[in-house]
């Protein structure tokens, strides 16, 4: 479907590819209208680097990213990034290549973009560079449902078809 393992501008989505997320964020807010929520991703393993806790209500957006994935039937494991501006290109490397292996993608929340390209270039994997923030294009991407859902739970659909349409 997408030809983007991450998706970092609206610009760069064709409308074919911005078409196709809203079509698919627009079914999964029909079915969870109608409290019919598909474990589609189960069995895939994602991992979240970012230095908040993800669960503990202190980032909403790693708290987004965690609820979106779990809807879905994916297990998500919380990291905190141990890489930094400052870590060689082999550390950068060897890491990138060990989180390909642990998990399916990979979303990393408060990392210097350049970084997280390095380890997107070398984990095999879709990484994320802050798909559940506010800033984020996939935020602008969900003002573009319509419905009577809220601002979050419009996010939440766009990033869950997001995910289905880099990862399923």
């Amino acid at each position: 479907m997408m030809k983007y393992p991450s998706i970092q501008a609206l610009e760069r989505l064709s409308p074919e590819d911005v078409g196709a997320v809203l079509t698919h964020a627009r079914t999964l807010q029909r079915a969870a209208l109608a409290g019919a929520t598909q474990a589609l991703l189960r069995g895939k393993n994602l991992g979240l680097l970012c230095k908040a806790e993800a669960d503990g209500g202190q980032d909403g957006d790693a708290a987004l990213f965690r609820r979106a994935a779990m809807e879905l039937g994916a297990h998500v494991a919380h990291i905190r990034p141990s890489l930094s501006e400052l870590s060689t290109p082999q550390e950068v490397q060897h890491t990138a290549r060990m989180l390909g292996r642990l998990y399916d993608a990979v979303e990393c929340q408060g990392m210097d973009p350049s970084l997280v390209q390095q380890v997107a270039l070398a984990a095999g994997v879709p990484v994320y560079d802050g798909i559940a923030s506010q800033g984020h294009p996939t935020a602008r991407l969900s003002n573009l449902l319509d419905g009577g859902a809220t601002s979050a739970d419009k996010r939440r659909f766009v990033l869950q078809a997001v995910l289905l349409s880099t990862i399923a």
